[in-house]
């Protein structure tokens, strides 16, 4: 059942993975002790600026998203002009097999895998520090080390160790996503302008202590809408590296739509080069060549991300429709799409043409895409009956298990069957109805895994109040605080627990056409989603929320990001 209804003045407009990691409960002691340590820095957690550092270097807990354990002490770890970064990788690291289990190529690769991580961090630090680092095997002692072959099975693939001491700093993982992600924190952990492309003051200090961490979640995704507005290669990677800083690990790129196809296909070159020519609002458009879209995947990779690619059947497929007449009942190609109107478009499932089109565009894109999902959109298909949607989602779900994708689709699928394994992603929000959130409850139960995107949660798109220009507001208002103030576990009632992969933030493009529109919109939104689909929900809260999100202002602000200032946060 549709409950989407628009407002006064408003178009209908869109609404709009691995297996939870098993993770240890944090104790009440290190919980505490998060709350003690983010404490230290209020009123306000505004972050110690040069002359004050080295009495005070950040509190351990000051973080987003927040830790699952932190237990402070001790004196400081200090990065100076002589410190290395070392790095170890063990036998049958990396394999996810554990320690002495893996074969001599398996070690010399999780090897690289550290040492490639050390350069990132090198490469990272040396601008604002001015200090060499160099990034060595070679053992000795001190310097900030990265020790890839933990035994600690409660880090499972992602989660990390990091300890301070004024001798060494040291990250240790049982696999190299972990190690990065340990990066990621040492990165905040350092005074904001760490992030500077130009030499700056120190000192360079990391508090004292240990964190033990791990996610909650194994999905934590953001989606990037590249259809209604083409955003270029260098853009991508942009937004690719802040989610990366906040553990995100699944970038969801939505890459065909009514208004415009965004990567080329070589069994149907006009889907980009007609299809690709044009946006809302009547701009140029444009696509991702393969080779750039083998750029994109790399780059993610490189961060730890997997690129889950989205072509959305059977409807918003206007892009497609014009480009092809035959793909059409009557073969007449409608014109191309500048507007937001949603819902008009529709493959014509009668035909044996479109299953060879479905067929050649997802193989060529899953020959491009290593990672195992592959998106068929499967949402707002008003113009297709539902017996014929029910057909159709049979044939293109077949179609993904033969090109050795697990199939990925927003929720609408559970009107049709979703294939076992297959994976739901829910965009509800509070006047969804009852029918429509039970299908979703019930195909989890038949064994279908669910990613949750509530439109009034996490929809970056959304106004943030009413007097916010940029974006749309179908769903409601989304303030900092409401975008935070959910569980996943609880979000729909009767879902299974285990069904849930994790959470995803989708951007929407219809009135974001710039990078500095993207990221006010995005920022500080997106850090909500990242701790809820990271933290352990017995240890997020609003009131020290907001004060960890206050002390990532600056930051945001020398990454050159032009973020919401909400009210609701006590910016510094």
């Amino acid at each position: 059942m549709r409950q989407r209804r628009t407002t006064p003045g408003e178009r209908r407009t869109p609404r709009r993975g691995p297996l939870p990691l098993p993770i240890p409960l944090p104790r009440l002691l290190g919980i505490l002790l998060i709350v003690v340590a983010v404490g230290l820095s209020a009123p306000g957690a505004v972050p110690a600026r040069a002359g004050t550092e080295a009495a005070a270097p950040r509190p351990l807990g000051q973080l987003v998203p927040v830790p699952a354990e932190v237990v402070p002490g001790g004196s400081p770890y200090a990065i100076t002009s002589t410190t290395p970064i070392r790095v170890t990788g063990g036998p049958g690291s990396g394999t996810g097999a554990g320690p002495g289990s893996g074969t001599g190529s398996a070690s010399a690769s999780a090897s690289d895998e550290v040492r490639r991580i050390g350069t990132y961090l090198a490469e990272l630090l040396r601008p604002a520090t001015g200090y060499a680092l160099p990034v060595t095997d070679r053992p000795g002692p001190g310097g900030i080390r990265l020790e890839l072959g933990s035994r600690d099975r409660s880090l499972g693939e992602e989660g990390y160790r990091l300890h301070s001491t004024p001798a060494a700093l040291t990250i240790t993982a049982r696999a190299p996503a972990g190690l990065f992600h340990g990066v990621q924190t040492l990165r905040q952990l350092l005074p904001d302008r760490v992030e500077a492309q130009s030499r700056q003051e120190g000192p360079w200090k990391v508090a004292g202590g240990t964190i033990t961490d791990a996610p909650r979640y194994g999905y934590r995704g953001a989606m990037l809408d590249v259809s209604r507005h083409f955003f270029p290669v260098a853009e991508v990677k942009r937004y690719i590296d802040r989610l990366a800083l906040y553990k995100i690990n699944k970038l969801h790129l939505h890459l065909s739509d009514d208004q415009g196809w965004r990567i080329a296909i070589d069994s149907w070159p006009r889907l980009a080069a007609y299809g690709g020519s044009t946006e809302v609002g009547g701009g140029p458009g444009g696509y991702y060549t393969k080779d750039q879209y083998r750029e994109i995947v790399r780059y993610a990779s490189a961060r730890f991300l997997e690129v889950v690619p989205e072509i959305g059947l059977p409807g918003h497929t206007n892009a497609a429709l014009a480009s092809y007449p035959e793909l059409n009942c009557d073969g007449t190609a409608p014109p191309l799409h500048t507007g937001i109107e949603v819902g008009f478009s529709s493959l014509c499932v009668d035909k044996p043409v479109t299953y060879d089109f479905v067929d050649d565009v997802l193989r060529e894109v899953a020959e491009l895409t290593p990672g195992p999902y592959l998106h068929i959109g499967g949402d707002e298909a008003d113009a297709t009956s539902d017996e014929d949607y029910a057909l159709f989602m049979a044939r293109a779900q077949a179609i993904v298990g033969r090109h050795g994708k697990t199939v990925m689709a927003w929720h609408e699928l559970t009107r049709a069957e979703p294939v076992e394994g297959a994976v739901v992603q829910y965009w509800g929000f509070d006047r969804t109805g009852p029918t429509e959130r039970q299908q979703v409850v019930d195909a989890a139960r038949n064994g279908a895994k669910v990613v949750l995107s509530p439109a009034d949660r996490i929809y970056l798109d959304m106004k943030y109040t009413e007097e916010t220009e940029l974006g749309l507001r179908w769903a409601g208002l989304v303030e900092v605080e409401r975008s935070y103030d959910w569980d996943p576990a609880a979000y729909l009632e009767g879902l299974p627990q285990d069904a849930v992969l994790g959470v995803e933030a989708p951007l929407w493009t219809e009135t974001l056409a710039t990078r500095a529109e993207l990221e006010q919109m995005a920022f500080p939104r997106l850090l909500s989603a990242a701790e809820i689909g990271w933290s352990p929900e017995e240890a997020r809260d609003w009131e020290t929320y907001k004060e960890r999100l206050a002390a990532q202002g600056p930051r945001l602000t020398a990454l050159g990001i032009g973020f919401h200032r909400s009210p609701q946060v006590p910016w510094s």
